[in-house]
């Protein structure tokens, strides 16, 4: 008899294995209708059959049955009023990338007391997520004007060189006004708003003149990923068909 049961877990296993095969030309032969291509991840495309090595072999072993006692489970208490539950000492974001910080609560019970009377023991953390009123800041840079007194010559160090000649915005401006222009689709004018609430006086026109100077900046970068892209064996497009020719609409 185990040598029975072996057998037909063995062979359940192999008709598994053949049913998912026949079940992927299936999808290859009568798939969906559209020509859409859905490019591989990374732009690798996989060979006929290849996929069938990951599925392990063992993926439909019975598995052994354990009884547990019955028992009783107590609702956890949960306040349904709290937005993020209970746990406000959870991490909701990256700390190498958001700008943290730490503000020390004082403890009324230490008011008064001599740091002899008391042990800090640990510390217990809690995160809000906050706003300022403005995302812009002004860079204010003092050069000192000396005077030596060997000869009487006066020296004062250069300003510092922008990405832009003569413009008075930074490069982290320059990148964050592309960056809400194309990523998350900001015009200038709602921008230039911003600017105004923030209390930066600038024209709508200086902002404007700004953007093509700015990615005026990363052609070069457009150039070499154009490129890369020419000499690539794969090149992924879409082949959505698209009704073109025809006489009427939906023939």
């Amino acid at each position: 008899m185990p040598q029975m049961s072996a057998l037909l877990d063995a062979k359940e296993r192999e008709i598994l294995r053949l049913r998912r095969q026949v079940a992927w030309f299936q999808r290859q032969i009568f798939g969906q209708k559209s020509e859409r291509r859905m490019p591989e991840p990374e732009g690798v495309q996989g060979t006929l059959g290849e996929a069938f090595d990951v599925v392990p072999d063992d993926a439909a072993a019975p598995a052994n049955k354990t009884k547990i006692a019955p028992h009783e489970r107590a609702p956890g208490k949960k306040n349904s009023n709290l937005i993020d539950g209970n746990d406000d000492a959870a991490l909701f974001f990256d700390e190498s990338n958001v700008p943290v910080e730490v503000i020390a609560v004082v403890n009324d019970e230490a008011a008064g007391l001599d740091p002899a009377d008391f042990e800090v023991i640990g510390e217990k953390v809690s995160y809000r997520l906050a706003q300022r009123p403005g995302s812009y800041v002004i860079l204010k840079y003092v050069r000192p004007v000396i005077k030596l007194r060997a000869d009487g010559a006066l020296s004062c160090p250069l300003a510092p060189v922008g990405v832009l000649d003569g413009c008075r915005a930074d490069v982290s401006f320059i990148a964050g006004m592309i960056i809400d222009k194309f990523a998350y689709r900001q015009p200038l004018y709602r921008q230039h708003v911003k600017l105004q609430d923030s209390g930066i006086n600038v024209s709508r026109a200086w902002i404007t003149k700004l953007m093509p100077a700015a990615v005026s900046l990363i052609e070069p970068i457009f150039n070499a990923q154009l490129e890369s892209v020419r000499r690539s064996r794969v090149i992924a497009m879409d082949e959505t068909p698209i009704k073109a020719g025809r006489a009427g609409p939906a023939k």
